[in-house]
């Protein structure tokens, strides 16, 4: 076997004996001049490189193989080791002809001369030779040529077949990072005038190409060449999207062509059209193809593991987290440039992931495994769906989302996407109440993660649909809801008014009577507060019903306590209610007396009762990490009145710990922890402290939207005021918060009655002042 090599690449001999002139040795490429953000990496292989190590470095077309093996080539520690024993081979530049003398044993005597240092690029082009090419004669003597005493081999490639029985140390080469990216797109880019908001928008068009240097370079000279202003570059790609990465011809010029390469490997092309279809699908789902689970999720694809596998050695996909994903410049070329999702592939993992949240439950298994995992697959199959609803599909469709809606408030509270999708349904008379439980659920997500104010958009359209198809119980159910949030965010007045308003519409006619109750109850949750009933009267109406009456008794009781009843009956009463609720296995209704009886102990001085009882409630199976949480600083304020502000102080740390501060799933609970420190401070004179925390709480109530936290804020800013003499300000605070009373329907004297652990201690007397007009 005879090997040729082009000029560029030629003779590893370094003579030419065909014409009896010696040949200088090639010249070595020199380092690329737009080369940014390698530098640990280069010092690394280097590293490798001069202690004889063999390197693969592996990578998607466009990733800067190349361009990193010639760095490697032109570093100071490879120069004095190898010299101008240094030679680039360009095998996609290769010729091979099955004749003549053996080439393997010229060059083999060659190398064995010195040490030498050489790099086969792009070496896919003999590694997916096919057996009877004469390219598949190269990996054998590749591995008689590392065999070779000093001769050290970089190879560069897309594929992961490296030549074998060769030791290769294999390097995946990453994408850049940002400032690397800003940096080698800006190099190219110089456009007459950029404004810090466009140049943020650039850079996230660069995250969005996954920081991938071939796009980034193509997509800067494409703008450059054609005068792009920073405007008309994001047009063009929110336009065009891959399109603009097609600079000319060649691979170094076309993301399409780069691309193309990879697709026609012999080893891929064998597959058929299967590979497209997997593809489109790895594309279409934003996760990527779950690998454990693939052939449930494309069962029309009998080879989908030996495809992935394939994919995944011609580097077009890579793994991670049991994922089969791929860079975003593949994903937006597979997206332009190939067929979109087959339609049976489509069907088949909406079949799949429908019974999967069909079958979910509150339990932890199987099926909630996979709605975690495949959680952003999910939705997005959901969002397709209500955007592509087919006739006759409508129904398992909407039921998809709302069991999905569901499935994520009980397993993975989090924001989603799906919202605009479901607003966006046309219904019809068939589809009203399937569009309103979709709402429905968005709505319990969003309390789950108290985004109070977000939810009654959702609530307020699910009504409206319930009530057109006739749905009065529903109806009821989200008026109750809505009363609710009111009250959550200390609105009572309107909590009251939209329950009173249900009871005086046509809808209550038709509810049934354990509705109607129910109805009462939540009536009553506000009118605790507004003090505009008896608490003899409060609770009466829902007590026998089966669903609240337990809550409703509870409720009267703490109604008897708030409003000056006999506390020593309160107790009584509450105390039986707590070995009831035992019995039924209702948590709700038991953590609701316990803390009645923590409160009654904490106004009663019984501290170290009422420490107990919040330390068992920390402890009860079934608690949330929020109720754990809250109920531990509950018993920062029992530390506190006892004195023991260190202990205080540590229960709140241990509180805030898990927190980010407004983070979306434990925005209340923040609330809660935030004013409850400033309290404690405020209790110890730490007035800077206390004035901080009570700002903090402040304005995550203006967050939130909650009218309870401000005003017990507002008021904690008016005593720090008092307490520093600042008159005038302490009266503006307190002015601010007999307002904030009144648009709650709340007495000012009131104003703790129902939340006796949230009053600050009796010594700041600003307050009572205030209300008493001195």
């Amino acid at each position: 076997m005879r090997i040729e090599m082009n000029a560029r690449t030629s003779r590893l001999e370094g003579n030419d004996n065909r014409n009896g002139q010696r040949c200088d040795p090639p010249v070595p490429p020199s380092r690329p001049s737009m080369f940014y953000g390698r530098q640990e990496l280069v010092a690394v292989l280097t590293d490798l490189v001069v202690n004889d190590e063999h390197i693969a470095l592996i990578g998607p077309g466009g990733m800067g193989k190349s361009s990193l093996a010639k760095a490697i080539l032109n570093e100071p520690h490879v120069k004095k080791k190898f010299g101008d024993r240094r030679f680039f081979v360009t095998y996609d530049a290769l010729g091979i002809e099955l004749a003549g003398a053996d080439p393997k044993r010229r060059i083999s005597s060659f190398l064995r001369s010195a040490s030498a240092l050489v790099i086969l690029d792009n070496a896919e082009t003999f590694e997916e030779a096919d057996a009877s090419s004469a390219l598949s004669e190269i990996p054998p003597a590749i591995a008689d040529i590392a065999d070779i005493p000093g001769v050290i081999l970089i190879l560069t490639s897309r594929s992961r077949r490296n030549a074998p029985n060769v030791p290769w140390i294999t390097k995946d080469i990453p994408p850049l990072e940002s400032s690397s990216a800003r940096q080698a797109f800006f190099r190219i880019y110089h456009p007459a005038s950029c404004s810090n908001a466009e140049e943020e928008e650039i850079i996230n068009l660069l995250k969005e190409l996954a920081f991938h240097p071939l796009s980034i370079n193509l997509l800067a000279n494409t703008a450059q060449q054609n005068s792009w202003s920073p405007a008309i570059l994001l047009e063009k790609w929110e336009d065009r999207h891959s399109v603009v990465l097609n600079h000319g011809k060649g691979k170094l010029q076309s993301l399409s062509f780069t691309m193309q390469l990879s697709l026609n490997s012999p080893t891929v092309q064998k597959l058929g059209e299967d590979v497209h279809r997997t593809l489109a699908v790895i594309a279409f789902l934003p996760q990527g193809l779950n690998s454990k689970l693939a052939s449930q999720l494309l069962p029309s694809i009998l080879q989908v593991g030996d495809i992935c596998d394939v994919l995944c050695m011609q580097s077009l996909v890579y793994r991670q987290d049991n994922f089969i994903k791929m860079l975003s410049p593949v994903r937006h070329f597979v997206r332009d440039s190939l067929p979109k999702p087959h339609p049976t592939s489509l069907r088949e993992i909406h079949a799949f992931y429908y019974h999967t949240v069909l079958w979910c439950s509150e339990e932890r298994d199987e099926y909630a495994d996979v709605i975690i995992s495949d959680h952003l697959n999910i939705e997005h199959v959901v969002a397709y769906y209500l955007a592509h609803i087919s006739d006759g599909a409508a129904e398992e469709i909407y039921h998809t989302c709302s069991q999905f809606l569901e499935c994520l408030k009980l397993h993975l509270p989090r924001p989603t996407t799906l919202a605009p999708a479901i607003f966006n349904i046309v219904e019809n008379s068939s589809t009203c109440t399937l569009k309103a439980d979709c709402l429905w659920w968005l709505s319990w997500l969003y309390f789950t993660l108290a985004q109070y104010a977000e939810r009654m958009k959702p609530l307020k359209a699910a009504e409206a649909l319930y009530l057109t198809a006739g749905k009065h119980d529903n109806v009821a159910h989200c008026v109750m809801t809505c009363a609710d949030i009111y009250r959550c965010q200390g609105r009572f007045l309107q909590s009251q008014q939209v329950v009173e308003a249900l009871q005086c519409s046509d809808s209550w006619k038709h509810l049934s009577k354990s509705t109607q109750a129910q109805a009462w109850y939540f009536l009553d949750c506000a009118r605790i507060y507004t003090f505009t009933a008896s608490a003899d009267e409060l609770y009466l109406n829902s007590m026998t019903d089966h669903v609240r009456g337990l809550e409703s008794k509870i409720g009267h009781w703490q109604a008897k306590f708030y409003y000056g009843g006999d506390i020593v009956q309160a107790k009584s009463h509450l105390e039986d209610l707590v070995l009831q609720c035992a019995g039924t296995g209702c948590l709700a209704a038991r953590m609701a007396a316990l803390v009645g009886l923590v409160q009654i102990a904490f106004c009663d001085s019984r501290l170290p009762e009422a420490m107990d009882i919040l330390h068992k409630i920390t402890m009860s199976e079934g608690q949330s990490s929020d109720n754990v949480l809250w109920y531990t600083v509950g018993k920062a304020v029992v530390a506190s009145k006892q004195g023991n502000h260190v202990l205080a102080r540590e229960l709140i740390c241990q509180s805030f710990g898990p927190f980010e501060a407004f983070a979306l799933p434990s925005s209340h609970t923040f609330l809660h922890i935030s004013y409850v420190s400033a309290s404690v401070e405020l209790t110890v004179s730490e007035y800077d402290k206390a004035e901080s925390h009570f700002t903090a709480t402040i304005e995550g109530c203006n967050i939130q939207g909650n009218l309870v936290f401000k005003a017990y804020s507002i008021r904690g800013l008016g005593e720090v005021a008092f307490s520093r003499s600042d008159f005038p300000l302490a009266a503006q605070r307190f002015t601010e918060t007999r307002a904030l009373c009144t648009e709650m329907g709340v007495p000012p004297r009131h104003l703790y009655s129902c939340a006796p652990l949230y009053a600050l201690p009796d010594r700041f007397k600003g307050w009572a002042s205030f209300l008493e007009g001195l």
